[in-house]
């Protein structure tokens, strides 16, 4: 419209001033003339016309401004899955038996109890929001799903589990509350893997591929409330109290108790101390407790260099007048780093069996593990491991059914997987 406007206001410039320089002239007829005055008047008539249509159209709007911006609401202090980390890992292995037991299983083993035979040790999933008072989040959670040969071999033995199918496959799972006592006193309420011995479930965070005796022996898991309150830098304490030893439902009413202490004289040294108390037989006619000394210590000797020590000792009655029951010993451990991606690790171990607890037979027994890792990257890791088991009476068993041998030679490799966002050890 503007356009049109401005090309009527040209035209009219140029026909004025050139029907004016006609009539000075004089020389055109009075047609002409007429003609002229015609087209003006006719214009002038257009112009009046056009700015009454101009002022009557309605003017564009302004332009609106912007809707306000939808109120940005406080973030939640503990979303649900904010810092929430998951998890998987995969566990396999072959292991070589050179007894070649006619059952194709290694005795006294934890873990890798198939022999001659491909196996999946364990493969699972572990969800979990780690308490943090450092970024304002007092609570958090933790839940480890595992199946496989390890689980049948750790989680709910029909000796202890008046249920077993029910939490077979629940490792772990349990909340946790931070309360503002002090520096924070951390209370967890379910089912956690024990502290009582050096060793781990999740392979990768080990020195060795296979797990030592008394790994096998001493509790794998407990659930109640586990209580630590870190006194300082260097001195952590616990208490839990539990149902008992691989009791996630408890079978006698009886709850057993923990106590603990972490010692870190410096960052490259920590010291365990460890005293588990518990009434461990079903049925209210048994009484008689079981007490768990169990006490372990690393030290970062060097940046490639780690040494460690564990020491047990276990003492069990079934009446409170009965003859204890004894099983001690202990374990020393090394890890070098040989290069970024290789490393080599030994284990040397003896536990006195000294009333069958462990291994159903009065014997001393020893074990010598030599494990050679490689990993390349995060999240993927081969083992090549040589063990050797040996006893001061014949034990094992041999591919000749009835013939027994004081010693028992395995060769494994071992595969690791594993994929998340939780760093460090799981």
């Amino acid at each position: 419209m503007m356009i049109r406007l401005v090309a009527l206001l040209a035209t009219l410039a140029f026909v004025v001033p050139s029907a004016a320089r006609a009539q000075d002239a004089a020389s055109p007829s009075a047609a002409r003339e007429k003609e002229l005055l015609a087209r003006i008047a006719a214009l002038e008539l257009r112009l009046s016309a056009l700015e009454t249509k101009l002022g009557a159209a309605p003017q564009p709007a302004p332009p609106s401004p912007p809707a306000p911006a939808a109120p940005v609401q406080a973030e939640s202090a503990n979303p649900l899955w904010k810092d929430t980390t998951l998890n998987v890992h995969f566990d396999g292995y072959y292991a070589w038996n050179a007894n070649r037991p006619a059952d194709r299983s290694n005795q006294l083993r934890a873990y890798d109890t198939a022999a001659n035979s491909f196996s999946i040790n364990q493969t699972g999933l572990m969800v979990e929001r780690a308490s943090d008072l450092n970024a304002g989040r007092n609570w958090g959670y933790r839940l480890d799903l595992m199946f496989g040969q390890a689980t049948e071999a750790l989680q709910g033995s029909a000796q202890n589990e008046p249920r077993p199918q029910l939490y077979r496959n629940i490792f772990q799972a349990y909340g946790t509350y931070v309360l503002p006592v002090g520096t924070g006193l951390t209370v967890d309420f379910g089912k956690w893997a024990s502290a009582l011995g050096p060793e781990g479930n999740y392979t990768k965070d080990q020195i060795n591929y296979s797990r030592s005796f008394f790994f096998n022996f001493l509790p794998f898991y407990h659930m109640g409330f586990r209580n630590s309150y870190a006194v300082n830098d260097r001195l952590t304490l616990a208490y839990w109290l539990v149902n008992g030893a691989n009791q996630t439902e408890d079978f006698n009413g009886f709850k057993s108790q923990l106590g603990q202490a972490v010692i870190r004289p410096n960052r490259n040294l920590t010291w365990t101390l460890n005293y588990y108390n518990g009434q461990e037989h079903p049925g209210p006619a048994f009484t008689g407790r079981l007490h768990i000394i169990d006490t372990y210590a690393f030290w970062n000797a060097t940046p490639r260099l780690t040494l460690g020590g564990e020491f047990d000792t276990v003492l069990q009655r079934t009446l409170p007048d009965s003859p204890p029951r004894r099983v001690t010993g202990g374990a020393a451990y090394l890890r070098y780093q040989l290069a970024p991606t290789f490393y080599f690790g030994q284990r040397y171990e003896r536990l006195n069996d000294r009333a069958g607890l462990f291994s159903g037979t009065i014997q001393n027994l020893n074990e010598l593990t030599s494990t050679l890792g490689w990993r390349p990257v995060e999240g993927f890791e081969a083992r090549l491991e040589y063990r050797r088991d040996f006893s001061n009476v014949a034990f094992f068993s041999t591919s000749q059914p009835g013939r027994l041998s004081s010693h028992q030679d395995t060769f494994t490799l071992g595969m690791l997987w594993w994929l998340g966002g939780k760093a460090g050890s799981w």
